[in-house]
C-alpha cells in the first residue's frame, strides 16, 4: 500500500493532470477564426454579427483594454468523429486563476440564438452529441477585452480602470481554438477521482472511510492504462464503484447547494459591462439546466434581470422560460445587493418596494428571503425593513471575512432596533462562490457552529463577477456527495426550500441583537466622497419631489409624474450597490456616477421648482417651502409660511485673539487660531467643549492599509497624526454671524466657515476642502465635556446604541462605524449631537483627563476624506464641501429635528399665500418619512412613518383633503389584514407607536378620479 499522503499527493495528482484530464478529449481540429474590433462602446448583436472580420491566427494578441471584439470561427467535423461527442473548445487568452476578473464572450450561432458564454473554466460549446460527421460549424463570438485590474499583484495603482486612461495596447493572446472530441466516460472518471480524492485529504488519518479510498483509488490507478487511458477509463471507473455507493451516516451534516453567480453591479468594471456578463451568465445557467435535471440556479438584483429583458431579449426569452419551469430562481427581492448601512429609510425601504415588485410583476412570484451575500456589513434598522416587505429571511456571507472576532452562530434571529427578529443564516462553507471541493464541504461541516440543535446549511455553488457561475464540473461533485460515506450530503434546493426547512429544523435559534458589523471594509463610508454626497441629495430631492408633487397633485390636480420618480428611484437604488456607494469601484464607476447624480439632481429639482409653483400660485408674498418632518421657523412641516425668526447674534473680539458669537442661546468662542474652544449653552449654564481642547479640529492621518485600500482603515492608522491648527487666515464672515477661517496644509488648502445664526441652538460648520493628498486620512473632531458610556447614531428608522469603551474585542473592533445625519451623546439632562449633511463615517473615544480635571472627554470625530489609490488612483482628488452642525443641550429628538433641518434647508419663493400641509404629525416623535401618491396610479395618498425617539408614541396625522378611509399597508402598499386600521375621526388618524416602529399608511381620498392615460393627476 503506497503512503496516503504520497498518494493522495504524488500519484493520484500527477496521473490526473498529466493523463486523465488531458484524455477526456481526445482528438482534436483547429477551426479557423476571424476577428473584428468594434470602434468605442460595444455595438447591438445583429451589427456586431454582420461585420466584416479578418483572419486573425492563434497566438496573435488582441483586445485593447475595455474593447470589443466579434470573433468568427468556422469548421467542418471530420467524417471519422461519427457517432461521439464533438465541442469546440474556445480559449481566448483566459487565465484560470482568475474567472470573472478578464476577458469574457457570449457564444452567438448565424442567427443571433445565444449558445452560452465563455469563461476561464468554462470554455466548451457543445456542437453535437452525437455527430454525424461533416456539419459545419459556424459561431460568433462576442468577447470583451476587460482588463486585468486586481492582478497578480493586487491593490497596485493601475490606469486600467478608465477607458480614458487605459490605452489601447492589446492584452490577450489567443489560444487554443479547436474543434474536439469528448470522451464522456473520461470526464465521468475525473469527477470520481477529484471528489474520493479530495475527501480522503479531509477524513482523519486513522479512519476506516480514509483507508478504504485509499485502496478503492489505489484499485482504480492500477486498473488505468496510462498510454490509453480513453481505453481503460470504465475499468477505472469499476474499481471506485463500491466506495461512491457508500452512503453518508444519518448524522452527516446537510448542504443545501444553490448555484449562483454573485455579479457586482459595479466594480472592477463599469455598469455597462455588468449588463453583458448578466447575460452572459444567464445563458450559461439555462443551457446547464437543460443539461442537468436536478440542477437549481438562483439569481438576484431585479436591476439585473431588467437589463437582461432590456437588452438581451433573446437570453430573457430563455430566462423567462427557465424560471417557468421552477428552477431558474429570482432571489432576494432587493433592486440591487445594496450597500445596508448608508442608504437612508425610504431608500433601504424602496430597494425592497422595486424589487419585489419587479419579481411579481413579471413572474408572479414574492420573494421570502433577502440574498446579500457580500454586503459590508448591516444596519440595526434593517430587519424591520425585511419584515415590512413581505420577507422571512436573510443570507449572508461577508460577516465570515472579519478579522478581530468570530461570529458565534451561523443560524439565528437577528433582532432590529424594534425587537423586530429576522431567521438569518451565515453559509459556514465561507464562501459565495463555492465550487463544491472536497475541502470545501469539509470545512462547512466543520465549521458549523449549531451542532447539536441543527445540520442545515446553504452553498452558493458558482463563479461570480463573470467567471461564468456553476459548471457542470461542479454539479458531477455534487451529484456524487449527494449521497456518500464520509461527507456531508449535498441536495440542490432553492433559497426558499433551504429556509423552510433550516426554520422547522431549529424553530428557537439564538438571538442576536443590535447590528451586524463587518471588522472589516471601514473606510467605505468614507472613500469617494462625492459619490457619498450624491446619494445623500438625491434621497432628500427625491423625499422633496414626492412631497410636493403629491401636495400638488391633491391641491391643484397638477400631474404627479409617477414614471419619472420610478425611473429616478430605480437609478439612486442602482447606485446604492454594495460597490458604487461604498466608494470601491473604479474610476470609470464613480466618473459616471458624478454626472448621473448631477443628472438625477437636475431632474428632481425641475420636478419640485413645478410642484412648488402650482402650489404657492401667482403672487408677490414672500414664501418658505418647509420640506422637513418638523415644523421650522414658524413654517409647518410640509408647507410653506412666511418665515418668522427672532433674534440677533452678536460678532465680538475674543481677549487674547479670535472672536466670539453670541445669539442669547449659545455662546461660540474661537481662537486666534480659528479653532472653537468654547461652545457654551447659557440657559443650562454649560459647556461644551472639553477643558483645553478644541473642537472643529482638523486632524490629518497616514493611511495605508495593509490591503483592500477602497475599503480599509487599519486601527493603526491613529498611531501618528496632525493637528491642523495653523491658520492662513481667520477673519469675521461679511453675515456678522460667522467666522471665516483658511487653512493649508501639504498641497491642499480648507476654508471653513463657523455660523451662529440667529435664535438657532447650533453651531454650523461649513468645510471646503481642495484636496491634493494621497494616502491620507482627513477627520474632524469635536472634543465634548461629557461622560457617558453609550451614543446614539441614527440608522433607517431610527438610531441604535454603540459602547464609548472598548471593554472588549468586539468594541474595540467597532474603531469606526456609521451613522445617518446625527449621533447624540448625553448625560441625563444634557447631551450634545453633531449633525452632517452627507458623511457616514465617524469615531467615538472616552478619555480620562490627566490634567488636575479628573472629568472625561468624549470625542466625536467625523470622517471626511480619504485618498486611496487602489482601484481609483485619483480617488477624491479636488474639491469638496461638507456641512456639518455642533447642537449642545440636544435630546435625541432635537437631534433627529437638526438632521433633517441640515440635509433638507428651506425653498424660498413668492406666490400668493401660505401653503397648507398635505399631512401633519402633532408629534415630534413622529417623523413622516414620505408623503406620496400611491404607485398604482389610484390617488390615494400614501404616508410612511415610524417612532423617532426610541419610545412609545401616541400621535395624531391630519390629512388636509377628505379621508375616506384609512389602511395599513406593507411597504409595497398592499393591506395587511392582521394589522387593524387606525382610529379615524374625520382627517384624523391617531396612531400608535411602538419604540422605532414603522408603519405605512393608505388614506384613500373622497373625491378622485384615476389618473388619466397620460399620467396627469385629476380631482374630481
Amino acid at each position: 500500500m503506497h503512503d496516503d499522503r504520497s498518494l493522495v499527493e504524488g500519484r493520484l495528482g500527477r496521473v490526473l493532470d498529466e493523463r486523465v484530464r488531458p484524455a477526456v478529449y481526445p482528438d482534436s481540429v483547429p477551426l479557423e477564426v476571424a476577428v473584428w474590433h468594434a470602434p468605442g462602446e460595444p455595438v447591438p448583436v445583429a451589427e456586431g454579427l454582420a461585420a466584416v472580420p479578418e483572419p486573425i491566427e492563434v497566438g496573435a494578441r488582441w483586445g485593447a483594454p475595455w474593447g470589443t471584439s466579434w470573433f468568427r470561427v468556422t469548421g467542418t467535423v471530420p467524417a471519422r468523429w461519427a457517432g461521439r461527442t464533438v465541442e469546440a473548445l474556445l480559449d481566448l487568452g483566459f487565465d484560470e486563476n482568475l474567472p470573472g476578473f478578464q476577458c469574457e464572450g457570449l457564444v452567438y450561432r448565424p442567427d443571433g440564438t445565444p449558445v452560452k458564454g465563455l469563461h476561464p473554466r468554462n470554455q466548451w460549446v457543445r456542437i453535437g452529441a452525437p455527430v454525424e460527421g461533416g456539419e459545419r460549424v459556424l459561431l460568433h463570438v462576442e468577447a470583451a477585452a476587460n482588463p486585468v485590474v486586481l492582478g497578480p499583484r493586487p491593490f497596485v495603482p493601475t490606469p486600467l480602470g478608465d477607458r480614458h486612461t487605459a490605452g489601447d495596447a492589446p492584452q490577450y493572446t489567443l489560444a487554443r481554438m479547436d474543434l474536439a472530441v469528448l470522451d464522456e466516460t473520461v470526464r465521468q472518471l475525473v469527477a470520481d477521482l477529484e471528489v474520493l480524492g479530495e475527501l480522503m485529504a479531509e477524513l482523519p488519518a486513522d479512519s476506516q472511510r480514509r483507508y478504504d479510498l485509499l485502496r478503492a483509488v489505489d484499485r482504480a490507478l492500477d486498473a488505468l492504462d496510462l498510454q490509453d487511458v480513453n481505453g481503460t477509463a470504465a475499468r477505472a471507473r469499476a474499481a471506485l464503484t463500491g466506495v461512491l455507493a457508500a452512503p453518508a451516516a444519518a448524522s452527516a451534516h446537510r448542504i443545501s447547494a444553490v448555484g449562483h453567480a454573485h455579479i457586482d453591479s459595479a466594480w472592477l468594471w463599469p455598469l455597462r459591462e455588468t449588463v453583458r456578463k448578466v447575460a452572459r451568465t444567464a445563458a450559461n445557467m439555462t443551457a446547464l439546466l437543460d443539461d442537468e435535471p436536478e440542477f437549481v440556479f438562483a439569481m438576484s438584483q431585479a436591476q439585473q434581470w431588467a437589463w437582461v429583458r432590456d437588452h438581451r431579449p433573446e437570453v430573457w426569452a430563455r430566462v423567462k422560460k427557465a424560471v417557468a419551469g421552477g428552477r431558474f430562481v429570482p432571489a432576494g427581492g432587493m433592486w440591487v445587493e445594496s450597500d445596508t448601512n448608508m442608504p437612508g429609510s425610504e431608500a433601504m425601504a424602496r430597494q425592497f418596494v422595486h424589487g419585489k415588485r419587479f419579481f411579481l410583476d413579471e413572474f408572479g412570484i414574492e420573494n421570502d428571503e433577502v440574498w446579500l451575500p457580500d454586503t459590508f456589513g448591516f444596519a440595526a434598522g434593517l430587519p424591520q425593513i425585511i419584515r415590512a416587505a413581505g420577507s422571512k429571511y436573510l443570507l449572508t456571507q461577508k460577516i465570515s471575512w472579519s478579522r478581530t472576532n468570530r461570529f458565534p452562530h451561523h443560524t439565528f434571529r437577528w433582532e432590529g432596533i424594534d425587537g423586530t427578529r429576522i431567521f438569518t443564516h451565515f453559509p459556514p462553507v465561507d464562501t459565495y462562490n463555492c465550487a463544491m471541493t472536497g475541502a470545501e464541504i469539509a470545512h462547512a461541516a466543520r465549521n458549523f457552529r449549531d451542532k447539536g440543535v441543527a445540520r442545515h446549511s446553504l452553498a452558493p455553488t458558482g463563479w461570480g463577477d463573470g467567471g461564468g457561475g456553476t459548471t457542470r464540473e461542479m454539479v458531477a461533485r455534487a451529484a456524487r456527495l449527494r449521497d456518500l460515506e464520509g461527507s456531508a450530503t449535498v441536495t440542490w434546493e432553492t433559497p426558499r426550500a433551504f429556509f423552510e426547512r433550516a426554520a422547522a429544523e431549529y424553530p428557537e435559534p439564538p438571538v442576536w441583537v443590535g447590528e451586524l458589523y463587518l471588522e472589516l471594509h471601514r473606510a467605505t463610508l468614507t472613500s469617494q466622497a462625492r459619490t457619498k454626497q450624491g446619494n445623500r441629495r438625491a434621497e432628500h430631492l427625491l423625499r422633496e419631489a414626492e412631497l410636493w408633487a403629491a401636495t400638488a397633485a391633491v391641491r391643484t390636480g397638477h400631474a404627479y409624474p409617477y414614471e419619472e420618480l420610478d425611473r429616478l428611484w430605480k437609478t439612486v437604488l442602482l447606485h446604492q450597490f454594495h460597490d458604487i456607494l461604498p466608494g470601491s469601484s473604479i474610476a470609470w464607476v464613480h466618473r459616471e456616477a458624478r454626472r448621473t447624480y448631477e443628472r438625477i439632481a437636475g431632474e428632481l429639482e425641475a420636478i419640485i421648482g413645478a410642484a412648488q409653483r402650482a402650489l404657492a400660485g401667482r403672487g408677490g408674498t414672500p414664501l418658505v417651502f418647509n420640506s422637513a418632518p418638523h415644523t421650522r421657523d414658524g413654517v409647518p412641516a410640509g408647507g410653506a409660511r412666511t418665515p418668522v425668526r427672532e433674534g440677533a447674534t452678536t460678532l465680538t473680539p475674543r481677549p487674547g485673539g479670535g472672536h466670539v458669537l453670541d445669539n442669547g442661546l449659545l455662546r461660540v468662542g474661537i481662537d486666534a487660531r480659528g479653532l472653537v474652544v468654547s461652545v457654551r449653552d447659557l440657559g443650562a449654564g454649560r459647556e461644551t467643549v472639553a477643558p483645553g481642547r478644541a473642537a472643529s479640529l482638523l486632524q490629518l492621518h497616514q493611511d495605508l492599509p495593509n490591503m483592500w485600500d477602497a475599503w480599509d482603515v487599519d486601527e493603526f492608522y491613529r498611531h501618528t497624526v496632525t493637528d491642523l491648527t495653523g491658520a492662513d487666515e481667520v477673519a469675521p464672515g461679511e453675515d456678522g454671524a460667522s467666522v471665516r477661517v483658511v487653512r493649508s496644509f501639504g498641497s491642499s488648502r480648507v476654508t471653513q466657515v463657523l455660523t451662529l445664526a440667529p435664535g438657532e441652538r447650533r453651531l454650523e460648520v461649513a468645510t471646503e476642502v481642495d484636496w491634493h493628498e494621497t494616502e491620507k486620512f482627513l477627520k474632524l473632531a469635536f472634543p465634548l465635556d461629557l461622560h457617558t458610556e453609550r451614543y446614539a447614531a441614527e440608522t433607517q428608522f431610527g438610531h441604535f446604541h454603540r459602547p464609548t469603551h472598548t471593554n472588549t474585542s468586539w468594541e474595540a473592533a467597532r474603531f469606526e462605524a456609521c451613522n445617518h445625519r446625527f449621533v447624540h451623546l448625553e448625560e441625563p439632562g444634557w447631551g450634545v449631537a453633531v449633525v452632517n449633511d452627507s458623511t457616514y463615517g465617524h469615531d467615538v473615544t472616552r478619555t480620562v483627563r490627566t490634567d488636575g480635571d479628573r472629568g472625561t472627554t468624549t470625542t466625536v470625530r467625523v470622517s471626511l476624506l480619504r485618498a486611496p489609490r487602489f482601484p481609483d488612483p485619483e480617488t477624491d482628488q479636488g474639491l469638496h464641501r461638507f456641512r456639518h452642525a455642533l447642537v449642545p443641550g440636544a435630546r435625541v429628538g432635537d437631534a433627529v429635528r437638526e438632521g433633517w433641518r441640515i440635509n433638507l434647508p428651506p425653498r424660498h419663493a413668492t406666490g400668493a399665500g401660505e401653503v397648507a400641509p398635505l399631512v401633519t404629525a402633532d408629534d415630534d416623535a413622529v417623523v413622516l418619512t414620505a408623503v406620496k401618491l400611491a404607485d398604482d396610479g389610484s390617488g390615494d395618498v400614501v404616508v410612511r412613518c415610524h417612532e423617532a425617539h426610541g419610545g412609545r408614541a401616541r400621535a395624531t396625522l391630519t390629512a388636509g383633503f377628505a379621508v375616506a378611509g384609512v389602511t395599513v399597508t406593507d411597504l409595497l402598499e398592499r393591506p395587511l389584514d392582521e394589522e387593524p386600521a387606525p382610529e379615524t375621526d374625520g382627517d384624523r388618524i391617531t396612531v400608535r407607536l411602538r419604540p422605532f416602529q414603522l408603519t405605512t399608511l393608505r388614506l384613500r381620498r373622497a373625491a378622485r378620479r384615476s389618473r388619466p392615460e397620460e399620467g396627469a393627476e385629476v380631482i374630481g
